[in-house]
Protein backbone atom coordinates (compact mmCIF):
# COMPACT_ATOMS: atom_id res chain seq x y z
CA UNK A 1 0.00 0.00 0.00
CA UNK A 2 1.32 3.24 -1.14
CA UNK A 3 1.88 6.42 0.76
CA UNK A 4 -1.54 8.03 -1.04
CA UNK A 5 -3.75 5.25 -0.14
CA UNK A 6 -2.51 5.13 3.55
CA UNK A 7 -3.29 8.69 3.34
CA UNK A 8 -6.81 7.72 2.02
CA UNK A 9 -7.43 4.64 4.70
CA UNK A 10 -6.59 7.06 7.62
CA UNK A 11 -8.82 10.20 6.62
CA UNK A 12 -11.92 7.56 5.89
CA UNK A 13 -11.03 6.42 9.24
CA UNK A 14 -11.26 9.39 10.96
CA UNK A 15 -14.30 10.81 8.49
CA UNK A 16 -16.17 7.40 9.37
CA UNK A 17 -15.63 7.41 13.11
CA UNK A 18 -16.53 11.07 13.43
CA UNK A 19 -20.01 10.26 11.44
CA UNK A 20 -20.75 6.95 13.92
CA UNK A 21 -20.35 8.90 16.73
CA UNK A 22 -21.63 12.09 15.72
CA UNK A 23 -23.34 13.87 17.94
CA UNK A 24 -21.69 12.32 20.69
CA UNK A 25 -23.10 14.86 23.44
CA UNK A 26 -26.37 12.47 23.64
CA UNK A 27 -24.88 9.34 23.16
CA UNK A 28 -22.33 9.71 26.54
CA UNK A 29 -25.25 11.23 28.36
CA UNK A 30 -27.43 8.18 27.67
CA UNK A 31 -24.16 5.24 28.35
CA UNK A 32 -23.87 7.26 31.68
CA UNK A 33 -27.69 6.43 32.91
CA UNK A 34 -28.20 3.43 30.55
CA UNK A 35 -25.36 1.83 28.93
CA UNK A 36 -27.57 -0.99 27.24
CA UNK A 37 -29.29 1.29 25.36
CA UNK A 38 -26.85 3.52 24.21
CA UNK A 39 -24.80 0.28 22.57
CA UNK A 40 -28.33 -0.52 21.23
CA UNK A 41 -28.39 3.10 19.72
CA UNK A 42 -24.84 2.81 18.39
CA UNK A 43 -24.91 -0.40 16.91
CA UNK A 44 -29.12 -1.07 15.72
CA UNK A 45 -29.26 2.73 14.38
CA UNK A 46 -26.16 4.99 13.91
CA UNK A 47 -23.59 1.56 12.92
CA UNK A 48 -25.82 0.59 9.61
CA UNK A 49 -25.43 4.58 8.55
CA UNK A 50 -22.01 4.39 8.52
CA UNK A 51 -21.56 1.31 6.80
CA UNK A 52 -24.12 2.20 4.12
CA UNK A 53 -22.72 5.99 3.48
CA UNK A 54 -18.80 4.12 3.26
CA UNK A 55 -20.05 1.23 1.26
CA UNK A 56 -22.00 2.86 -1.57
CA UNK A 57 -19.47 5.72 -1.77
CA UNK A 58 -16.79 2.88 -2.18
CA UNK A 59 -19.06 1.17 -4.60
CA UNK A 60 -20.19 4.68 -6.82
CA UNK A 61 -16.36 5.68 -6.81
CA UNK A 62 -14.79 1.92 -7.89
CA UNK A 63 -17.62 1.21 -9.94
CA UNK A 64 -17.72 5.02 -11.80
CA UNK A 65 -13.55 4.57 -12.48
CA UNK A 66 -14.13 0.91 -14.09
CA UNK A 67 -16.90 2.28 -16.08
CA UNK A 68 -15.08 5.24 -16.98
CA UNK A 69 -12.07 3.08 -18.11
CA UNK A 70 -14.37 0.81 -20.22
CA UNK A 71 -16.01 3.58 -21.99
CA UNK A 72 -12.69 5.89 -22.26
CA UNK A 73 -14.84 8.29 -21.19
CA UNK A 74 -14.58 10.57 -17.58
CA UNK A 75 -18.16 11.08 -18.03
CA UNK A 76 -19.01 7.64 -17.40
CA UNK A 77 -20.11 7.42 -13.92
CA UNK A 78 -23.12 5.16 -13.06
CA UNK A 79 -25.67 8.11 -12.78
CA UNK A 80 -25.25 9.26 -16.31
CA UNK A 81 -24.85 5.69 -17.45
CA UNK A 82 -28.31 5.37 -16.35
CA UNK A 83 -27.45 2.23 -14.22
CA UNK A 84 -28.08 4.26 -10.98
CA UNK A 85 -31.51 5.00 -12.56
CA UNK A 86 -32.20 1.47 -13.88
CA UNK A 87 -31.41 0.10 -10.38
CA UNK A 88 -34.26 2.20 -9.25
CA UNK A 89 -36.78 1.04 -11.13
CA UNK A 90 -36.16 -2.81 -10.90
CA UNK A 91 -36.33 -2.32 -7.25
CA UNK A 92 -39.58 -0.04 -6.96
CA UNK A 93 -40.98 -2.45 -9.84
CA UNK A 94 -40.30 -5.58 -6.79
CA UNK A 95 -41.09 -3.72 -3.86
CA UNK A 96 -44.63 -2.06 -5.04
CA UNK A 97 -45.75 -4.61 -7.64
CA UNK A 98 -44.03 -8.06 -7.00
CA UNK A 99 -44.69 -7.35 -3.09
CA UNK A 100 -41.18 -8.00 -2.56
CA UNK A 101 -39.70 -7.14 0.58
CA UNK A 102 -36.53 -9.12 1.55
CA UNK A 103 -33.72 -7.26 1.48
CA UNK A 104 -31.51 -9.89 -0.31
CA UNK A 105 -34.40 -9.95 -3.17
CA UNK A 106 -34.78 -6.30 -3.62
CA UNK A 107 -31.31 -6.11 -4.08
CA UNK A 108 -31.13 -8.44 -7.06
CA UNK A 109 -33.57 -6.35 -8.76
CA UNK A 110 -31.84 -3.25 -8.43
CA UNK A 111 -28.80 -5.19 -10.10
CA UNK A 112 -30.89 -6.47 -12.41
CA UNK A 113 -32.81 -3.07 -13.75
CA UNK A 114 -28.92 -1.52 -13.21
CA UNK A 115 -27.57 -4.23 -15.92
CA UNK A 116 -30.09 -3.82 -18.30
CA UNK A 117 -29.61 -0.57 -18.28
CA UNK A 118 -25.43 -0.60 -19.24
CA UNK A 119 -26.76 -3.17 -21.48
CA UNK A 120 -28.52 -0.63 -23.19
CA UNK A 121 -25.71 1.91 -23.21
CA UNK A 122 -23.48 -0.79 -24.68
CA UNK A 123 -25.48 -1.45 -27.63
CA UNK A 124 -26.40 2.28 -28.32
CA UNK A 125 -23.31 3.90 -27.40
CA UNK A 126 -20.39 1.31 -27.68
CA UNK A 127 -17.12 1.29 -26.32
CA UNK A 128 -15.48 4.37 -26.66
CA UNK A 129 -17.95 6.19 -27.87
CA UNK A 130 -17.47 10.35 -28.30
CA UNK A 131 -18.82 12.20 -25.51
CA UNK A 132 -21.71 13.65 -27.13
CA UNK A 133 -23.18 9.77 -28.18
CA UNK A 134 -22.88 8.54 -24.25
CA UNK A 135 -24.12 11.77 -22.98
CA UNK A 136 -27.38 11.63 -25.54
CA UNK A 137 -27.51 7.62 -24.44
CA UNK A 138 -26.91 7.70 -20.90
CA UNK A 139 -29.30 10.78 -20.66
CA UNK A 140 -32.18 8.84 -22.61
CA UNK A 141 -31.55 5.28 -20.36
CA UNK A 142 -32.19 7.48 -17.26
CA UNK A 143 -34.94 10.13 -18.36
CA UNK A 144 -36.87 6.18 -19.63
CA UNK A 145 -36.09 4.92 -16.16
CA UNK A 146 -36.97 7.92 -14.35
CA UNK A 147 -40.44 7.81 -16.15
CA UNK A 148 -41.10 4.33 -15.78
CA UNK A 149 -39.94 4.63 -11.85
CA UNK A 150 -42.61 7.65 -11.80
CA UNK A 151 -45.15 5.43 -13.62
CA UNK A 152 -44.68 2.77 -11.64
CA UNK A 153 -45.31 4.74 -8.20
CA UNK A 154 -48.39 6.48 -9.50
CA UNK A 155 -49.66 3.19 -10.43
CA UNK A 156 -48.97 1.28 -7.38
CA UNK A 157 -51.57 -0.03 -5.33
CA UNK A 158 -50.75 2.20 -2.20
CA UNK A 159 -51.58 5.36 -2.74
CA UNK A 160 -49.15 6.10 -0.30
CA UNK A 161 -46.42 4.92 -2.42
CA UNK A 162 -44.45 8.62 -3.91
CA UNK A 163 -44.92 9.63 -0.27
CA UNK A 164 -42.93 5.95 1.03
CA UNK A 165 -40.53 6.75 -1.52
CA UNK A 166 -39.52 10.64 -1.78
CA UNK A 167 -36.52 10.24 0.49
CA UNK A 168 -35.33 7.02 -0.99
CA UNK A 169 -35.63 7.50 -4.73
CA UNK A 170 -32.85 10.74 -3.52
CA UNK A 171 -30.49 8.86 -1.32
CA UNK A 172 -30.56 8.46 2.01
CA UNK A 173 -29.40 6.19 4.66
CA UNK A 174 -31.82 7.21 7.80
CA UNK A 175 -33.42 3.82 9.43
CA UNK A 176 -31.49 1.50 8.07
CA UNK A 177 -31.03 -1.84 9.58
CA UNK A 178 -28.17 -4.26 10.22
CA UNK A 179 -29.87 -6.99 7.18
CA UNK A 180 -30.48 -4.45 5.31
CA UNK A 181 -26.72 -3.16 5.21
CA UNK A 182 -25.53 -6.67 4.61
CA UNK A 183 -28.17 -7.31 1.63
CA UNK A 184 -26.75 -4.28 0.16
CA UNK A 185 -23.11 -4.41 1.03
CA UNK A 186 -22.23 -8.01 0.68
CA UNK A 187 -22.94 -8.84 -2.87
CA UNK A 188 -21.47 -5.08 -3.60
CA UNK A 189 -18.22 -6.05 -1.54
CA UNK A 190 -17.74 -9.37 -3.73
CA UNK A 191 -18.33 -7.74 -6.96
CA UNK A 192 -16.06 -4.70 -5.96
CA UNK A 193 -13.70 -7.41 -5.56
CA UNK A 194 -13.91 -9.57 -8.51
CA UNK A 195 -13.68 -5.62 -10.49
CA UNK A 196 -10.46 -4.63 -8.58
CA UNK A 197 -9.05 -8.01 -9.70
CA UNK A 198 -9.23 -6.43 -13.62
CA UNK A 199 -7.48 -3.27 -13.04
CA UNK A 200 -4.45 -4.61 -14.81
CA UNK A 201 -6.59 -5.50 -18.29
CA UNK A 202 -8.24 -1.79 -17.60
CA UNK A 203 -5.24 -0.58 -18.13
CA UNK A 204 -4.13 -2.67 -21.02
CA UNK A 205 -7.71 -1.84 -22.41
CA UNK A 206 -7.12 1.78 -22.13
CA UNK A 207 -4.03 1.10 -24.22
CA UNK A 208 -6.42 -0.30 -27.27
CA UNK A 209 -7.72 -3.56 -27.58
CA UNK A 210 -5.24 -5.13 -30.02
CA UNK A 211 -2.42 -3.96 -26.78
CA UNK A 212 -5.00 -5.64 -24.53
CA UNK A 213 -4.98 -8.53 -26.69
CA UNK A 214 -1.28 -9.30 -26.94
CA UNK A 215 -1.55 -8.98 -23.18
CA UNK A 216 -3.74 -11.69 -22.87
CA UNK A 217 -6.93 -9.58 -22.05
CA UNK A 218 -9.76 -9.89 -24.49
CA UNK A 219 -11.26 -6.27 -24.70
CA UNK A 220 -15.17 -7.33 -25.47
CA UNK A 221 -14.97 -9.73 -22.16
CA UNK A 222 -13.49 -7.69 -19.73
CA UNK A 223 -16.13 -4.85 -20.72
CA UNK A 224 -18.58 -7.53 -20.53
CA UNK A 225 -17.31 -8.46 -16.84
CA UNK A 226 -17.27 -4.84 -15.65
CA UNK A 227 -20.88 -4.36 -16.76
CA UNK A 228 -22.03 -7.23 -15.38
CA UNK A 229 -20.11 -6.64 -12.23
CA UNK A 230 -20.81 -2.60 -11.98
CA UNK A 231 -24.67 -3.65 -12.10
CA UNK A 232 -24.51 -5.83 -9.20
CA UNK A 233 -22.64 -3.80 -6.65
CA UNK A 234 -24.75 -0.30 -7.54
CA UNK A 235 -28.22 -2.10 -8.08
CA UNK A 236 -27.51 -4.04 -4.66
CA UNK A 237 -26.63 -0.46 -2.71
CA UNK A 238 -29.64 1.82 -4.71
CA UNK A 239 -32.15 -1.06 -3.52
CA UNK A 240 -31.51 -0.10 -0.15
CA UNK A 241 -30.20 3.55 -0.40
CA UNK A 242 -31.43 4.76 -3.60
CA UNK A 243 -29.68 6.66 -6.21
CA UNK A 244 -26.93 9.06 -5.38
CA UNK A 245 -25.58 11.33 -7.82
CA UNK A 246 -22.19 12.51 -8.91
CA UNK A 247 -20.24 10.66 -6.06
CA UNK A 248 -19.19 8.13 -9.03
CA UNK A 249 -18.20 11.10 -11.33
CA UNK A 250 -16.14 13.24 -8.70
CA UNK A 251 -14.29 10.19 -6.93
CA UNK A 252 -12.65 8.25 -10.65
CA UNK A 253 -11.84 12.31 -11.58
CA UNK A 254 -9.71 12.82 -8.20
CA UNK A 255 -8.71 9.38 -8.07
CA UNK A 256 -6.79 9.56 -11.84
CA UNK A 257 -4.80 13.27 -10.22
CA UNK A 258 -2.78 10.55 -8.13
CA UNK A 259 -2.44 7.22 -10.55
CA UNK A 260 -1.24 9.52 -13.06
CA UNK A 261 -4.24 8.96 -15.37
CA UNK A 262 -4.18 4.46 -15.17
CA UNK A 263 -7.80 4.17 -14.82
CA UNK A 264 -7.29 0.65 -13.60
CA UNK A 265 -5.07 1.61 -10.84
CA UNK A 266 -7.29 4.35 -10.00
CA UNK A 267 -10.09 1.96 -8.60
CA UNK A 268 -9.16 1.58 -5.44
CA UNK A 269 -8.42 5.03 -4.68
CA UNK A 270 -11.31 6.23 -5.86
CA UNK A 271 -13.47 3.90 -4.05
CA UNK A 272 -11.84 5.53 -0.97
CA UNK A 273 -12.43 8.79 -1.80
CA UNK A 274 -15.97 7.79 -3.01
CA UNK A 275 -16.52 6.38 0.64
CA UNK A 276 -15.01 10.20 2.03
CA UNK A 277 -17.25 11.83 0.22
CA UNK A 278 -20.64 10.13 0.66
CA UNK A 279 -19.61 10.34 4.42
CA UNK A 280 -18.94 13.58 4.67
CA UNK A 281 -22.11 14.28 2.68
CA UNK A 282 -24.12 12.94 5.34
CA UNK A 283 -23.00 14.46 7.92
CA UNK A 284 -23.14 17.37 6.37
CA UNK A 285 -27.00 16.11 5.93
CA UNK A 286 -27.21 16.07 9.93
CA UNK A 287 -26.80 19.79 10.31
CA UNK A 288 -30.28 20.36 9.08
CA UNK A 289 -32.90 21.92 11.58
CA UNK A 290 -35.04 19.17 13.61
CA UNK A 291 -37.48 17.49 11.31
CA UNK A 292 -35.91 18.71 8.19
CA UNK A 293 -34.61 15.51 6.50
CA UNK A 294 -32.37 16.40 3.28
CA UNK A 295 -31.79 13.82 1.02
CA UNK A 296 -27.51 13.17 0.96
CA UNK A 297 -28.43 12.89 -2.99
CA UNK A 298 -29.01 16.77 -2.74
CA UNK A 299 -25.76 17.27 -1.29
CA UNK A 300 -24.04 14.88 -3.60
CA UNK A 301 -25.53 16.70 -6.90
CA UNK A 302 -24.96 20.08 -5.70
CA UNK A 303 -21.56 19.54 -5.21
CA UNK A 304 -21.13 17.46 -8.50
CA UNK A 305 -22.85 19.41 -10.35
CA UNK A 306 -20.23 22.42 -11.34
CA UNK A 307 -17.21 19.57 -11.28
CA UNK A 308 -19.56 18.03 -14.44
CA UNK A 309 -19.90 21.19 -16.33
CA UNK A 310 -15.99 21.73 -15.97
CA UNK A 311 -15.32 18.46 -17.12
CA UNK A 312 -17.61 18.96 -20.19
CA UNK A 313 -16.21 22.53 -20.97
CA UNK A 314 -12.88 21.27 -20.64
CA UNK A 315 -13.30 18.23 -23.34
CA UNK A 316 -15.04 21.04 -25.49
CA UNK A 317 -12.46 22.69 -25.36
CA UNK A 318 -9.68 20.12 -26.31
CA UNK A 319 -11.88 19.22 -29.16
CA UNK A 320 -11.78 22.53 -30.74
CA UNK A 321 -8.53 23.49 -29.82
Amino acid sequence: MNRTSVILMFALLAVAGLHLLTPAGPLLELRQSNPGLANLLLTEIRLPRTLLAAGYGAILGMTGAALQAVFANPLASPDITGSSSGAALGAVFAAYWLGLTDPLALAASGAAGAMLALSILLLLAGRRSDTSTLLLAGIAIALAAGSGTSLLLALAPSPFAFYDSFEWLMGSFVDRSLPQAGAALIPAAIACTLLARRSAALDATALGEDVAASFGYPARRISIEVVVLSAIAVGAATSVCGAVGFVGLIAPYLARRLTAGHPGRAMVPAAMIGAILLVAADLLVRLAPAGRNIPVGVITTALGTPLFLWIVATMRQRVTS
